[in-house]
This record gives structure tokens, sequence and C-alpha cells, in this order.
């Protein structure tokens, strides 16, 4: 306890927050958080005002599985040089543009199709255009967070990724939301393809991080190699390999897998787009800025595995105040009450696991090894999550809100197996 209050340790550790590379970091945070709601909870909400069934809702959220299997082509984002861009930009920033470009585009064409029960096929596959090249800028920009700083410095640009995707997803989410309330979903998404403008620019004046080289495969130049070489050099690098694959397989199964069917609940309860849009987009993304600040602050005073312990208990826990929510139907306080605790504490986790996995990775394999870790810790959930409009069809949203809060006790199990692992070693 003596050692929280030390005064002098606090202003050393807010002083390695002041770095310039926070605010590119906030702003590609952005670019990378905007699309992420539009091919998810606000396109949920969109399906769901157009009179589409939970159980469709539950489905399309699929298209979002590419977050979780970018890995697949994260080799080829390591290796294949632009024709072009390459030589303008450098290798990550020419894959930013890229994929920035075609989102933005992308979004826009959703507003062309619009669904509806004859057309949700072809509205989905352009939601899922969206999410690939989503996903694509994601593996990008990991590996340009983290070769652009040492080791010591990702738990702080962590924060400062965190931040800007919270606030992309205010404006996706509440943003969003109050636009279509007021006007329409298709001006809406006009507008948030428009902003994607932002990581554009952004992207354009940051600078290149120095290229790490390396000889190409010579056995063959075989392409499962790209894959392989990766996974061997964690396994040999972490005595807990299959401890720690199972912690991230784990870890955000609780809030991932009832995702899809939160907008809709909120909308069964009674709750307004616009109500929703100023509790659970707005002020939610406050606490979930909160928690991100947080976050970072005890990852760089406590360290990751510490910090990442305390985390794995909060997402299981406040997956819990649903169920509370779901039985007492619309109150406003209970409301607020559990967007301020699940907010803030995907505000944190989100934090401790960037920086946790940006430490198993090797400078040889950033990107595949980074995008293959995310990949883990999302696959159990979105694959779930496909399910969730059947599973809140047949057992309720007590149901499965409970089911969903089961599914990170190996989390916590595991975490609290490793922090004390770490605390006896010291």
């Amino acid at each position: 306890m003596r050692d929280f209050f030390n005064k002098e340790a606090w202003v050393k550790t807010f002083y390695r927050l002041l770095n310039k590379k926070l605010l590119i970091l906030s702003l590609l945070g952005f670019s990378a958080g905007l699309p992420y709601l539009l091919v998810f909870g606000t396109l949920s909400a969109w399906l769901k005002d157009v009179n589409i069934a939970n159980s469709t809702i539950g489905f399309v959220s699929w298209v979002s599985i590419t977050y979780a299997i970018k890995f697949l082509w994260a080799p080829f984002l390591d290796r294949i040089k632009l024709p072009v861009l390459h030589g303008i930009f450098g290798k990550r920033r020419s894959w930013l543009l890229l994929t920035q470009v075609i989102i933005g585009i992308s979004i826009y064409l959703l507003t062309e199709i619009s669904p509806n029960h004859e057309n949700i096929i072809i509205f989905s596959l352009c939601a899922l255009l969206v999410s690939f090249f989503s996903a694509s800028q994601d593996v990008a920009l990991d590996a340009y967070r983290i070769e652009i700083s040492p080791k010591e410095e990702q738990g702080m640009l962590a924060a400062g990724y965190q931040f800007g995707y919270r606030m992309a997803i205010l404006v996706s989410g509440a943003g969003a939301l109050v636009i279509a309330d007021n006007y329409s979903f298709e001006i809406s998404y006009k507008i948030m393809s428009a902003l994607m403008l932002i990581g554009v620019i952004t992207t354009i004046f940051s600078p290149e991080p120095e290229e790490y080289r390396k000889e190409f495969y010579s056995k063959g130049n075989l392409i499962f190699l790209l894959y392989l070489e990766p996974v061997q050099d964690f396994l040999s690098r972490h005595k807990n390999a299959i401890l720690i694959i199972i912690l991230i397989l784990a870890y955000r199964a609780s809030d991932l897998s009832m995702a899809p069917m939160a907008l809709p609940f909120y909308q069964d309860q009674g709750f307004t787009l616009t109500q929703i849009a100023y509790v659970a987009k707005t002020f939610g993304i406050v606490m979930s800025l909160v928690g991100v600040f947080i976050g970072g602050l005890f990852v760089l005073r406590y360290g990751v595995t510490k910090s990442l312990f305390l985390s794995t208990i909060m997402i299981s826990s406040t997956t819990l105040m649903f169920v509370v929510m779901s039985i007492f139907g619309n109150n406003m306080n209970l409301f607020v009450t559990t967007i301020a605790l699940d907010n803030f504490s995907g505000g944190y986790a989100g934090t401790c696991m960037i920086a946790y996995l940006s430490s198993l990775t090797s400078p040889k394999h950033t990107a595949t090894q980074y995008a293959l870790f995310m990949g883990l810790m999302l696959i159990p959930g979105k694959l779930i999550a496909g399910f969730s409009g059947l599973l809140q069809e047949i057992s309720g949203y007590t149901g499965l809100f409970l089911i969903s809060a089961s599914l990170g006790i190996p989390a916590i199990m595991i975490a609290y197996y490793l922090n004390n692992k770490e605390v006896k070693a010291q």
C-alpha cells in the first residue's frame, strides 16, 4: 500500500506519457476503431430497426470473424511490398493507406444497398468486405505500433491506441445512432465513410518505422513456413506456452459471446436509439476511456501480469450485471450502472491485453504473431456470438448472459497462476 502512494514513482509514470507517438497512435487507433461497430453493434441496431430477426442478426455478426482469423493473411503483410505505395510510404504505411481507402469506399457501398429480407445476403457480403479490410488494417497497425517503439513503451502506446479506438467507438456507436434516429442509417453510414479520411491523412504524415530486414526462407520457399516459423518461435521462447494460449482463448469469451445481442437487448428493454446512444455509446465510451487510462497506468506501475489478472475478474463479473438488468427490466439507473462497469472493465482489459500480447511477440514476426494472438483471443467469442440470437430465443436474455459470464472462468484461473508464479520468481 505504501508503494501505491509513492509520489515520485507516479510523477515518473505520468512523465512517460508525454510522447508525440501517442498522438499518432491515437489517430490511427481512431481509424482502426471506426469500422468495427459499423459491421458489429451498430449494424445489429440497423438490422433490428428494419425488423430482421435476432437469430439472423446473430448469424450476420459472423462477418466480423475476419478480426479473429486475420492471422491467416498476416504473413503476407509482413512479406509483400505493394507496388508504388511501398516505395513512397514504406511497408507498414503502404498497407495502412490501402486498407483505409478501401474501408471508406466499402462503408459507403453499404448505404447504396440497405438491408431487407430480400438482399440481406448481398448486404452481408458488403459488410464482410468492410470487415476484411478493417482486420487487415489492424494487422498493419499492430505491427506499426510494436515496431515504432521499444517494449517498455508498449503499455503507454497501447493506452494511446485504445484512446483513439474508443473515441471512434463513440462516433460509430453513439454518433451513428443519434444520426440514424434523427435522419437515417444510410446518412449515418455515409458520414462514417468520410471520417476514414482521418486515418488516411495521419498515415501519410506519420513516420515509417525502421524495417526489420531478414533473409527469405530458403527451404523451397514453401508458403506454410510463413506460419510455421512464427509458431515455433513463440513455443520455443515461452515455457508456459500452452497455458498462455488457453488464457488468450478464454480472455474475451464472456463479453464477445453476447455482444451481438447487446443493442437488440437494450431495444427490447424499451430504450430508444437516442437513449442507447447517450448512455451506452457516449457515457459508456467515457467510462471505457477512463478504463483505458487506468489500465495504462497500472501496466506501467505494476507490470502486465498483475494487471491482466485483475482484468480477467472484471470481464466476467461485469457480464453478470446484464443478468441483473434483464431481471429488473427498463430501469435507467441500472442501465447506467451496468454500462459504467462494463465499459470501464472493457477499456482496462483492452489496454492490459494489448500490452501483454505485444510483450509476447518477436521482432522477426511482429505482424504474424500479434495477429495470431488476437485471433486466438477473438475466435471463441466470435463463433459463439453467431449463435447468440438462437441462445436468446431459447433461454432468454438472462440465460444467455449467465452462459457468457461463465466462459471467463478459465482465464481467471490461469491468470491467477501466472501472476503467482511471477511474484515467486521476483
